[in-house]
């Protein structure tokens, strides 16, 4: 065969095994048959199955996860490094986290000051320097500025420093209706 011959008999070739001689044509393609009155039924049971279980789902019935193992996605990765090897949380103060406790005011006492905080328990608690909570330790009170210093354990490999000093503030009646 000659080169002339070649390359309309593959052309022609190749149209017929992409798609036969309806590649070839201009016509549009075929439209597929109308559904039958059974397709129809199965699709409204369908339909009555997924509304059901959504129903089910919103409700709480029938929904269960079981983790196999893994840990919760919806747990903070940075609280979880931090905690890692302290064990449980004791009861009051010592079981509470820095960012848990609020800073309601600051007393002086002889030379030293005290902090009152309200904890997540929604008590009070007179905390004075040296006195420790779950992630932290207070590092200095200040009566004059209105702050209190923690100084907070961190577990961090990127950080040079163990820990973070971590600075609460008192807020005035104005600040805190804002």
């Amino acid at each position: 065969m000659t080169r002339r011959l070649l390359l309309p008999a593959s052309l022609v070739l190749g149209a017929v095994l992409c798609g036969g001689p309806r590649a070839l044509a201009d016509d549009p393609p075929a439209k597929p048959p109308a559904a039958s009155a059974t397709s129809a039924g199965q699709d409204s049971e369908t339909i009555n199955k997924i509304m059901q279980d959504n129903e089910a789902m919103l409700s709480g019935r029938g929904f269960t996860y079981d983790p196999a193992g893994r840990r919760d996605p919806f747990r903070s990765l940075v609280d979880a490094a931090n905690t890692v090897g302290k064990g449980p949380r004791p009861r009051g103060i010592a079981g509470m986290l820095i960012s848990e406790v609020d800073l309601l005011g600051i007393v002086q006492k002889g030379k030293g000051a005290l902090a009152f905080f309200n904890g997540s328990d929604n008590k009070g608690y007179f905390l004075r320097v040296g006195d420790t909570l779950y992630d932290g330790k207070i590092i200095r009170i200040d009566r004059r500025t209105g702050t209190v210093v923690f100084r907070q354990d961190i577990n961090d490999p990127r950080s040079i420093k163990p820990y973070r000093d971590v600075t609460k503030r008192l807020t005035t009646a104005e600040e805190g209706s804002l």
